[in-house]
């Protein structure tokens, strides 16, 4: 590669694509965590959704015969070692930087790629101010934590869960999403408690749901600690047995869930950012990523995908120079692994939003808990 500190996703990968031609690659960075306490699962399978699609970008052709190559950078979850990532990613001259999963953590990658004039395509992260004040440099796939986080409330008045207790971490993120599930849920009649997960242990925690007699605990915490230890408790206590765990920002859905808890796991309702049935190009794309993964891959692999796809669509159309590529944001038509993807200004978003992507509600089926049953469109 060109820059020998670079992470590459493959050590032959894009080393190979670039060696196909005596052209300089189009370089694009990629932002990505991949160690703790960063949520790995959800890395590996964004890291493999990017990495996928950016092959197949090459073997199309490239960028007007180009190669794509992704200088990958991990941020661990770090929102300072995201900012001076994003800072060292506009000095090795990339076009634009893609990824992210963690909302916090974009929101810094954001804000700095805003300040130096860096397109950035964020895949994963929900919180809705991503950016302080509006901004045309930077776009999302992922649907804003207002849209999902109200049909995860639609969905838990629909399952007659009214009296809700959050059990939460201080952050940003968690903070945002209780107030949208207060908002939403008091509209209609519910409510929402909130209970200091650092604060009380998980046998408290038992005894503070029942106290309030909650019909619901949504877990707003990080994983696998205190995610895990909380479920357990939950699961183990007999006055708790019809309590419905839920977990919006969807733990459930990796592996290493299933591995910590296993059939305690099963039956946890959380937000996922897919269609109903995958079509054509989304089932082609679910082969690839699962013979990558050695596992059925998750939302976030999908969102990897599109995500360099929608930046390629804009480099073949509009070259390579930053402001060329920011400005091209609104003029984005390009067919996803979940549909039609376009840009758009939506109010109280001050980002360029695809509005929206498909979104559900789904648990682990406790019959079968490597099947995932859908449980609410929104």
């Amino acid at each position: 590669m060109s820059n020998p500190t670079t992470t590459s996703p493959s050590p032959s990968g894009t080393e190979q694509r670039a060696e196909r031609t005596d052209r300089p690659p189009v370089l694009v960075g990629a932002l990505v965590p991949l160690t703790r306490p960063g949520w790995i699962d959800a890395g590996r399978h964004l890291l493999a959704g990017l990495d996928l699609a950016a092959r197949e970008v090459d073997e199309a052709g490239g960028i007007h015969g180009r190669p794509l190559e992704l200088v990958v950078r991990d941020t661990a979850a770090d929102p300072e070692r995201a900012a001076a990532a994003v800072d060292e990613l506009a000095g090795l001259g990339v076009a634009a930087v893609v990824g992210e999963y963690h909302s916090v953590v974009a929101r810094a990658a954001a804000a700095r790629a805003d300040a130096l004039g860096l397109p950035y395509l964020c895949s994963s992260a929900v919180l809705d101010a991503l950016t302080e004040e509006p901004t045309e440099w930077v776009a999302r796939l992922a649907p804003a934590q207002s849209r999902g986080w109200r049909i995860y409330a639609d969905f838990l008045l629909g399952a007659g869960r009214s009296r809700v207790a959050v059990a939460t971490q201080p952050s940003v993120y968690w903070a945002s999403g209780t107030r949208v599930l207060r908002d939403h849920l008091a509209a209609r009649g519910g409510t929402v408690v909130e209970l200091d997960a650092n604060a009380l242990t998980p046998e408290a925690l038992c005894d503070a749901l029942v106290d309030h007699g909650a019909t619901a605990l949504l877990l707003l915490v990080g994983h696998p600690e205190p995610a895990v230890p909380i479920v357990r408790a939950v699961r183990g206590d007999t006055r708790l047995s019809e309590l419905l765990i839920g977990a919006p920002a969807g733990q459930p859905e990796f592996a290493g869930w299933a591995a910590a808890l296993g059939e305690d796991g099963a039956g946890i309702p959380f937000l996922r950012y897919l269609p109903e049935h995958l079509g054509p190009l989304g089932e082609r794309v679910a082969k690839e990523l699962h013979a990558r993964l050695g596992e059925s891959p998750s939302f976030v692999a999908f969102e990897g995908w599109d995500a360099v796809t929608a930046l390629a669509e804009v480099l073949r159309a509009h070259g390579t120079d930053r402001a060329a590529v920011a400005a091209a944001w609104a003029s984005v038509e390009v067919e996803g692994t979940r549909g039609p993807i376009r840009f758009s200004r939506t109010p109280g978003i001050p980002v360029r939003q695809w509005t929206w992507p498909p979104i559900h509600v789904a648990d682990r089926d406790p019959a079968a808990p490597d099947r995932f049953r859908i449980l609410h469109v929104g």
